[in-house]
């Protein structure tokens, strides 16, 4: 079955507890909320994703897809990321599938700062052998990358001049 014939259970994992990571980003929130937003941008940010496939016209509306590719070739996987709850701007919900590996519940928030904002990233294994072998030392590892994450996406905000290939009307 492919990935996207079997899209993610949309909030499975929402009660479960989430490692988060905070970062401030000097952008008031709707920019912040742009970049989160841009499904294209993901493998720029998102340690792991490495190549988007395709995304829903109507992404990120409730149930719209972004189909990636996780981890590098030759052993890269193919599948997929739904949207679960989206607030502009500021919030995001995810469920992400890298299959076999299972699925992740992801929150991001953004909330105004006097500096600019403030991004929380909160991921928690929501299904499959992610949550099966859910432990305190993958836990350090997932606040690690998504220390890195937050990092790489404030980069983006705060640098990036432009939008690369503009929209077409």
């Amino acid at each position: 079955m492919s990935a996207s014939s079997h899209p993610p259970q949309l909030g499975r994992g929402k009660d479960r507890p989430r490692t988060k990571v905070s970062l401030p980003i000097a952008a008031p929130p709707e920019r912040v909320f742009a970049a989160l937003s841009d499904a294209w941008l993901l493998p720029v940010w998102v340690v792991g994703a490495t190549h988007i496939r395709d995304v829903d016209e109507n992404w990120p509306a409730p149930g719209s897809i972004v189909h990636h590719q996780v981890g590098g070739w030759p052993l890269a996987i193919s599948d997929v990321t739904a949207v679960v709850e989206c607030e502009p701007p500021s919030r995001l919900v995810l469920q992400g599938r890298a299959w076999p590996f299972g699925e992740v519940y992801i929150e991001l928030t953004v909330e105004p700062d006097a500096a600019g904002s403030i991004v929380t990233m909160g991921e928690a294994p929501s299904y499959g052998a992610a949550r099966i072998l859910d432990n305190p030392l993958q836990r350090w590892v997932l606040s690690r990358r998504n220390r890195e994450c937050l990092q790489r996406l404030r980069s983006i905000v705060e640098n990036r001049r432009q939008v690369s290939v503009p929209s077409l009307p």
